[in-house]
């Protein structure tokens, strides 16, 4: 099926176009500067762009007719509040009215749960929005939902903030209100399952996890998923506007999408439209373990199996694993880039020989140390080595790493760490050519949980500065030192 996908570059459509592109459809991302899209090159060859911005009509005049289906996950939340009603009003017509001079037969619009009389600004334009897609010639299926929960979502992140920021947190009333999320895998799931369903045509669903929830609860429960303890006072005299600062000032957040989002924790997101489970089942993820998966895993493309599982026994797609990207919110990130002027193929063998007997090639010693202080403290160490001197393939372990991507025709090694830390951290190596001049990539990534993670990074930062650097160069130079020991023997 050819399908058009809106909001590619976006939180849910990043995640949603490698399981589409993996479903054999014909992917065309409508964006407005393809220059500003983040995919992999592997996925970038697999779908096709169309330049446009969806405020700019005349931008939309050469649309392909022979498109069959269309996502719309376009929203103007962290535009100003005097504004980002009009815009949505605009986008969502000018999409209608381009839309319909092709052959598109099904609309899918994930909006936000709306079954409240009086709803707040921010749900009240994606409803209309859904009014305004409903008069197109394609049959809409609107999909609502509440607060989706996974690694690197605007509300995950938020509410990682406060938990991990705040032991006690004096906090607004509207904390009392009730919530029903619902895990990104779910989302993803019900998106892609749903598209050319006839039945769901003209329909709305809600979506929404097994678990319904005071926000308090979900910050409660967050913390205990992550073993922090955390206490929460609610108090009734914090107006919207103070609740926005607070918002702003404790995370990460705009104050704009912080106005729209406590504006819009006054209205109960429970589901009630209910259906999609019988077109598309699926088993529902509590919130519990939705956010202990986000805490496993990366910010993948599709939320899978656990990363720690062995790759053969999960249900993971080979061609998936290509898209696996490493998140940056909330991180430290330790990057090195260099240049080298010997064979490719070497280098990538250098890099595939990481680990095991061979070792880490710079400071080995202080590598064993890391590996006995782990074990000491229950963790794996370096005791598993690796299942080839030379090979690797998605879901090895790798001593205390666990390998996710390993392709050696992208030159691209992924691992994440399994050793006991106080946070998640990702070593990646990355070969490739620009301007006719081989470079490596080497990037460190560290996700602190809360303060502890913070400290164990600064405390380990003069080491880093000294082994990363001194691994990447050695990795480049090694066959050569080998060959010069050789020729000096």
């Amino acid at each position: 099926m050819k399908i058009l996908l809106t909001g590619a570059n976006g939180y849910i459509g990043r995640r949603l176009l490698p399981v589409l592109v993996m479903q054999g459809h014909e992917v065309i991302c409508l964006v407005r500067d393809k220059r500003r899209i983040k995919l992999e090159d592997k996925l970038i060859k697999k779908v096709q762009f169309y330049e446009a911005d969806l405020l700019k009509p005349e931008q939309l005049q050469d649309l392909p007719k022979d498109i069959e289906a269309s996502y719309y996950l376009v929203h103007s939340l962290g535009s100003s509040s005097s504004s980002f009603q009009q815009m949505e009003k605009d986008t969502s017509q000018n999409f209608v009215d381009a839309i319909n001079k092709t052959n598109c037969q099904h609309i899918i619009y994930l909006s936000g749960i709306s079954n409240d009389d009086s709803l707040s600004k921010h749900l009240s334009s994606r409803k209309n929005a859904e009014t305004i897609l409903a008069q197109a010639n394609a049959s809409l299926t609107v999909l609502r939902a509440a607060i989706i929960i996974g690694s690197g979502g605007a509300s995950f992140e938020i509410i990682r903030d406060l938990v991990e920021k705040l032991p006690v947190m004096i906090a607004p009333k509207w904390l009392r209100t009730r919530c029903q999320p619902i895990a990104i895998k779910n989302v993803i799931n019900y998106l892609s399952g749903i598209i050319g369903k006839e039945k769901s045509y003209g329909k709305i669903y809600d979506i929404g996890g097994p678990d319904i929830l005071t926000y308090k609860e979900m910050l409660l429960t967050f913390a205990k998923a992550i073993g922090l303890k955390r206490y929460i006072i609610t108090l009734p005299i914090l107006t919207p506007r103070l609740s926005s600062y607070w918002l702003h000032f404790v995370t990460a957040t705009s104050y704009k999408i912080a106005s729209s989002l406590v504006d819009s924790m006054r209205n109960e997101v429970i589901v009630e439209k209910k259906g999609i489970e019988d077109i598309v089942p699926q088993e529902l993820i509590t919130y519990s373990e939705a956010v202990k998966m986000a805490f496993d895993r990366i910010a993948q493309n599709e939320v899978v199996s656990s990363w720690k599982d062995a790759f053969a026994s999960s249900k993971i797609s080979p061609e998936l694993m290509e898209f696996v990207q490493v998140p940056t919110h909330g991180c430290f990130v330790d990057k090195r880039t260099s240049a080298f002027e010997r064979d490719r193929s070497e280098v990538l063998q250098n890099i595939w020989k990481i680990g095991g007997d061979k070792g880490w090639y710079y400071w080995n010693f202080l590598w064993k140390i890391r590996g006995n202080l782990d074990k000491a403290v229950g963790g794996v160490g370096l005791r598993r080595g690796r299942r080839s001197p030379d090979q690797l393939i998605a879901g090895d372990s790798l001593d205390f790493w666990r390998v996710l991507v390993a392709d050696k025709e992208e030159g691209r090694l992924l691992l994440i760490a399994e050793m006991r830390l106080p946070g998640e951290a990702w070593l990646e190596f990355k070969i490739s050519k620009e301007n006719g001049e081989n470079k490596i990539t080497q990037t460190a990534t560290f996700r602190p949980h809360g303060i502890f993670g913070r400290l164990y990074w600064y405390s380990t930062y003069l080491f880093h500065e000294f082994i990363f650097d001194g691994m990447m160069h050695s990795i480049i130079k090694h066959q050569e030192n080998e060959k010069e020991s050789a020729a000096m023997e």
